[in-house]
């Protein structure tokens, strides 16, 4: 989608500032804004022929997300990719998203139990093609909104909006290095195996698979990146 699509689209569906935002975190999760790269906002402002107010808007609010980095003099880039920086985010994940769901399983009802089965549905019926951008998008929007569900009657507002932080940091890590990589059947088997023990109120091991579940993923993923990134990225 570009960003005369988004723009176009009806004012009370969005400010034009989200739109812009949507926009530019989609280019920077695919890569299509090398990570490292310098934005001119002029430059930028002029390619999508929007202003400059909702312009720096939308970026600083991808800089509050981690996605963009802000130094003096040096202007706006967007934030580079190292193993260290995957490596720390899937840290705080393990921290921070088994807790949440713990707090999930306390006081989530029968209403986030059927949330939890329905997204779990949605996304094992959710096929990742490899080099299909838009089946790739599809699969990453449903396997991040399963996660969410289960964590999110926590009912912790800032637990949630770090995660959302740290989910997209993670994202654009496997927009970039999984786009030929297919859904394998074990993957399936863990979403379903989490959610199965969430709902069934086995707190301990529900966060137990869902801590093996981020290692696992983010295991694979640094071979993709230790095998792609300069020696001096790591």
């Amino acid at each position: 989608m570009s960003v005369f699509d988004l723009l176009q689209r009806p004012a009370g569906k969005a400010t034009i500032a989200h739109r812009i935002e949507a926009v530019l975190r989609e280019d920077i999760l695919h890569g299509t804004l090398a990570p490292g790269s310098r934005l001119n906002l002029d430059s930028l402002r002029t390619q999508m022929d929007v202003g400059l107010s909702p312009l720096r808007e939308a970026v600083t609010r991808l800089v509050a997300e981690g996605l963009i980095e802000v130094a003096a003099q040096k202007g706006y880039t967007v934030a580079p990719i190292s193993l260290a920086n995957l490596n720390e985010v899937s840290a705080l994940r393990v921290e921070l998203e088994p807790y949440a769901l713990r707090k999930s399983i306390e006081n989530g009802g029968l209403d986030w139990e059927a949330d939890v089965m329905g997204a779990l549905h949605r996304l094992n019926k959710t096929d990742r093609i490899p080099g299909d951008p838009g089946s790739l998008s599809e699969w990453e929007s449903a396997n991040n909104a399963f996660h969410l569900t289960l964590i999110k009657r926590c009912d912790m507002p800032l637990l949630l909006k770090i995660h959302h932080s740290l989910v997209s940091m993670n994202d654009r890590y496997r927009h970039i290095y999984l786009k030929a990589v297919r859904i394998q059947r074990e993957v399936i088997e863990e979403h379903t195996a989490i959610a199965e023990a969430a709902v069934a109120r086995q707190a301990d091991r529900a966060a137990s698979l869902l801590t093996g579940h981020i290692e696992r993923s983010t295991n694979n993923l640094r071979h993709l990146i230790a095998a792609a990134l300069p020696k001096d990225a790591s």
